[in-house]
Formats: structure tokens, C-alpha cells, sequence
């Protein structure tokens, strides 16, 4: 269904920014009030020469041996005229007679009118041409002004659009009047300051929490291996080692959390570091693991990756990319690492994942499908990729495969 004209209105006044429709406002408003004056003028101008012209009188002359006309106005208006009718009254009057008065009367009419109508002509031309010019004038001081108004605005969207997890510190600290604007960015910072009270709390929870665990669990796997040391009645062995699995996958669910404390509070120290080597190293150390899974991995290097970071983040995000690809595979599947100028392409094989649940996978404790669901692990590989993929300034994504599967590409921004 086409849209109807004051639909395309709404449509094109929406597209224009906000600046540029105050400019418009301001440039209107100035245009409407110049033709209300205009006219207005025009009216009263037409009006008062209407009344100066009924009120010229025409006064009876004398006559004179030099034989002027009889009849003179009080207006010197009085043109010279072909032969005419004014000339044929003369003509007609030869010996000295004079001129009718209707005709007289009609010349000063006409003549009046013209004259009116030419002084209104001249007015409203040149008066639309100054109110062109003004119009041009005032569309660039309301531009002007507005882009004035919308400074303190404009400083806010930049700085909430710069502004993330590593730099909560930053504020506006909006200098000038105590006006509207200036309570919108003390509002804003006071926002940023529980925002970044709330992201330090948290990081402080994770790394005391996870420290404070560390000590528990590795007095527990000593007193497993100890006090359950061979030799073991029969079936004691058995729980033992499941008790070990256990207590070595809290370690790791431990260890997981420091990870994402730390990555999460951004890169401390960076240093160049060579991913396509990286990537060849953790490939070939990930060959018995997917032997026997059965699994092949490929490694694809199209042009050598540098990164400026840290080595043991990258390194870490390139194992969870890594292991989350083979974990939750299939048997006879394939594991394919990609490496350009700037981007680190991981993907592979497995079972379907619909596209509203990708953004699913990269929350923590989040595994999706019953193959996930039965696959060990924590639901933590994916999310902490993403948050060291975003300490070092890199967009990491993921798309479902054709044939299943995920196909996970970390973009790093150029240096």
C-alpha cells in the first residue's frame, strides 16, 4: 500500500537529524511570519493609496494668454499622450477651448493606478527577494545555534558510545550554566559511578570467590589421594577416582572464574603476539584428543595474525574455541581454523543450532541441546572467549553451520 503524502512527510522529517529540523523550524517560522508582515503590508499600503487618491482634487485653472489648459490637478501627474482622445479635444478646441473635465479626470485615474500598481510590483518583488535572503540568513543561524544548543548532547552520545566495562571511569563533567543539559550529564555520571561501583563489585565477588574455593578443594583431592591410597577394598578404588574427577573438574570450574575475573578486567600488559603460530601449536596438541573422538582437524593460514595483547588471554581464547569445537562434535566431523589479516575463524561440525540461540551460547552456564546438555564441561568456554575477545577490542560472532554446528569468527581491529 503506497504511502499517502503527509505519510512521506512524517517519514522524511524523521530521516533528517534533529539539528537539521530545528534549522528547518527556525527557517519555517522565520518564512511564515516575513509573508503574514508582507502581506500585511501590501494590504495596508493598497489601502492607503486607495485613500490619498480619492482624496486628490481636481481645482479649475485660469486659463492664460499662453494658452495652458483650463483644468489643472493638484498632482503634477499628467502625461503626454498620442493623438488620442485628449488630443482630439484639443483639436477640437483650437481657438483656445477647453479640455472636457471627464476626460481630465479619466487621465489622472489612469495614471494613479499605474502608479500604484508599479510601486506595488517593485515592492513585493523586492521584498520577496529580502525575504529569500533573510530566510537564507536565518536557516544558518538556526543551524548555527542549534548545533550551539545540542553540544552538551552530542558530548553526552559520544561519551556513553566510547564508554564500556574497561573505562567506566570516565566522565563528562559538563562545564557551564546550571541549566537542563547540564543536570542531564551530572545525571549521567552519577549513573556511571553505580554502574562502575556495581562492575567492581562484581569482579571482586568472582576473584575472592574463586580464590577462596582454591583452598578447599586442593586440601580435599589431598586427603582423597592420602587417606584412599592403595592398596583399597574392592570397590573403594572405583570412588575414588570418581570422587578425584569430581574434585578436578571444580578445580577447573575454579580456575574458569579466575579466568573471566581477570579477562574481564582488562589487559594489564600487552606484548605482539603471533596467533597463526599459536594457532599451528594448539592444532597439533589438540591431535590426540581428536583422534579419538574421530574427528579431523585443519589449520588454514591465508596470511600471518598478529595481535597486540596478552599472550596467556589469547592463548586461552584460542584453547575454549578450540575445545568447544571438538567437545560438542560428532563423530567423523571435522574442526576447521581459518586465519586472515584480521580475523580467527573457528568451525565445525555437530548438531543444529538455531539462529535466536546463538546469542544464548555466550552467556555463562549456558549449553543448548541434548548433546550439550550431556557433554561435560561448565558452559563457561564461550563466554570467556567473548570477554577476552572484548579486552582486547575484538567483535567476536557465531552462525550456525549449513550442516550444523558453529562457526565462530573473531575479528581483531586493525593497529
Amino acid at each position: 500500500m503506497p504511502l499517502t503524502r503527509p505519510a512521506r512527510l512524517r517519514g522524511a522529517l524523521r530521516a533528517m537529524s534533529f539539528r537539521t529540523r530545528i534549522a528547518a523550524a527556525f527557517a519555517t517560522l522565520f518564512v511564515l511570519a516575513g509573508v503574514v508582515l508582507l502581506a500585511f503590508v501590501v494590504v495596508l499600503a493598497r489601502y492607503g493609496t486607495a485613500q490619498q487618491v480619492q482624496g486628490i482634487d481636481l481645482v479649475r485653472g485660469t486659463g492664460g494668454p499662453t494658452g495652458a489648459a483650463p483644468y489643472a490637478t493638484t498632482s503634477p501627474l499628467r502625461p503626454t499622450t498620442p493623438a488620442g482622445p485628449a488630443t482630439a479635444g484639443r483639436t477640437g478646441n483650437a481657438g483656445g477651448g477647453a479640455e472636457p473635465d471627464g476626460i481630465a479626470v479619466q487621465l489622472v485615474d489612469r495614471t494613479v493606478t499605474a502608479v500604484q500598481n508599479a510601486a506595488l510590483q517593485q515592492m513585493l518583488l523586492w521584498s520577496g527577494v529580502g525575504l529569500v535572503l533573510i530566510t537564507l540568513l536565518a536557516s544558518f543561524v538556526g543551524w548555527w545555534l542549534a548545533g550551539r544548543a545540542l553540544r552538551p548532547v552530542i558530548a553526552v552520545t559520544d561519551t556513553a558510545r566510547r564508554i564500556s566495562e574497561q573505562n567506566l571511569h570516565e566522565r563528562l563533567a559538563l562545564t557551564g550554566p546550571d541549566d537542563e543539559l547540564h543536570k542531564l550529564a551530572d545525571t549521567f555520571d552519577i549513573m556511571l559511578d553505580r554502574l562502575e561501583k556495581a562492575f567492581d563489585s562484581q569482579r571482586r565477588f568472582v576473584s575472592n570467590a574463586s580464590h577462596e574455593l582454591r583452598t578447599p578443594l586442593a586440601a580435599q583431592r589431598t586427603s582423597l589421594q592420602v587417606g584412599l591410597a592403595d592398596p583399597l577394598p574392592d570397590g573403594l578404588a572405583e570412588v575414588r577416582e570418581d570422587l578425584l574427577s569430581v574434585n578436578r573438574e571444580a578445580e577447573q570450574l575454579i580456575d574458569s572464574l579466575l579466568l573471566l575475573a581477570r579477562s574481564d578486567r582488562g589487559l594489564q600488559q600487552t606484548e605482539q603476539v603471533e596467533l597463526s603460530t599459536l594457532a599451528g601449536q594448539l592444532v597439533e596438541g589438540l591431535g590426540p584428543a581428536a583422534r579419538a573422538r574421530d574427528v579431523s582437524v585443519t589449520l588454514t593460514v591465508h596470511q600471518l595474525l598478529r595481535v597486540e595483547g596478552d599472550p596467556v588471554l589469547l592463548c586461552q581464547l584460542l584453547t575454549n574455541l578450540l575445545d568447544n569445537a571438538l567437545r560438542y562434535n560428532r563423530p567423523g566431523g571435522t574442526v576447521t581454523v581459518h586465519l586472515t589479516e584480521r580475523v580467527l575463524t573457528v568451525a565445525n561440525t555437530g548438531g543444529t543450532v538455531a539462529q535466536e540461540q546463538v546469542a544464548d551460547l555466550f552467556e555463562p552456564f549456558r549449553r543448548l541441546g541434548q548433546d550439550r546438555i550431556g557433554s561435560t564441561g561448565h558452559g563457561l568456554g564461550l563466554s570467556i572467549a567473548r570477554s577476552i575477545a572484548e579486552a582486547h577490542g575484538a567483535d567476536i560472532t557465531a552462525d550456525p553451520g549449513p550442516d550444523g554446528g558453529l562457526t565462530v569468527a573473531v575479528t581483531f581491529r586493525a593497529t
